[in-house]
């Protein structure tokens, strides 16, 4: 069929009321976002966020309602997509924005994707991998892998991914999102090492829409963390403790998810596996935590600093 590309969607959006079909890869998803209200009645009042690239560049792409539910966990980081019958719409301006694998890549950031279920109803096809074909010029999911020994050097708010072994998780807690209001973020704090570095990663995971991972982080599975962001504020702690805390399109992995996933050709992926087949599992294990309560970052050692 006859195809358009995102460039070219971008400058003709607005002179046509009917668009060709868009063939796409998912370059990263967001958390699935409810947005229901007590005095709305809205049967699914979901929303999610990816962001999706072909040969042009890359856009953003909005699922909503109930084709939240039904598509959410097909569609993957790596996933191509044959689009047909989506409206499109001038982006959202307050929306997070994830930072590409690849920093050359053009981002279409006035107008974004909007999939529904009606006016129009959206066709949406999965092209699996082995299908896909190198004249369609889809781009490849990039990554930003570091290692622990390169982490202190990052400035805040860099964003990154990191794989390691975990070797401390503690228990899930709650955060209010907002004072006086009853709603809360869930999240836990855990240690994972690469061989790099003396020090461990140390990642503060909020659940994202992944709770059958989150869940399971345990001590001596591999972990992998994308769209990870650097905390590290100097003023409060001059003992500069620097810890990555999960995005709004982060993705976590563990043991028994990574096969497929696009990340396992990586260099410091493939690197950190050869370190891991070196190391003795038993004495791993004994270097292992789990649960407790675990309070960071750590106030300072005397309550005149304080």
């Amino acid at each position: 069929s006859k195809l358009t590309n995102l460039g070219h969607l971008e400058m003709t959006w607005r002179r046509q009321a009917r668009f060709h079909p868009l063939l796409v890869r998912i370059l990263h998803k967001s958390r699935l976002r409810y947005y229901g209200k007590p005095e709305k009645k809205m049967d699914m009042p979901y929303q999610a966020y990816f962001e999706v690239a072909d040969g042009s560049g890359m856009m953003s792409m909005v699922l909503w309602n109930s084709l939240c539910p039904q598509w959410y966990h097909s569609l993957k980081v790596g996933t191509v997509l044959l689009l047909d019958k989506y409206a499109v719409k001038t982006s959202y301006p307050f929306k997070t924005q994830p930072t590409p694998g690849d920093s050359q890549m053009k981002r279409f950031a006035t107008i974004e994707i909007s999939l529904n279920v009606r006016d129009p109803p959206t066709e949406i096809s999965i092209i699996p991998e082995e299908m896909v074909k190198p004249e369609w010029g889809l781009p490849e999911v990039k990554y930003r892998f570091i290692t622990r020994s390169e982490l202190d050097v990052l400035p805040n708010n860099h964003s990154c991914d990191v794989i390691g072994l975990v070797t401390f998780v503690g228990r899930a807690e709650r955060a209010r999102k907002r004072d006086h209001i009853e709603d809360f973020w869930l999240y836990r704090w855990a240690h994972a090492i690469d061989g790099t570095s003396d020090q461990p990663f140390i990642l503060e995971l909020f659940a994202t829409s992944q709770p059958d991972v989150f869940e399971r982080i345990h001590p001596m599975t591999y972990l992998v963390c994308t769209q990870m962001r650097v905390v590290q504020n100097l003023t409060e702690n001059p003992s500069r403790t620097i810890y990555l805390t999960t995005s709004n399109e982060s993705q976590i992995f563990i043991t028994g998810w990574h096969k497929g996933q696009p990340y396992t050709k990586d260099a410091k992926v493939k690197n950190f596996i050869q370190w891991t087949k070196s190391q003795s599992e038993a004495d791993q294990m004994k270097k292992t935590v789990i649960g407790g309560y675990y309070p960071f970052p750590r106030p300072p050692d005397s309550f005149l600093k304080y």
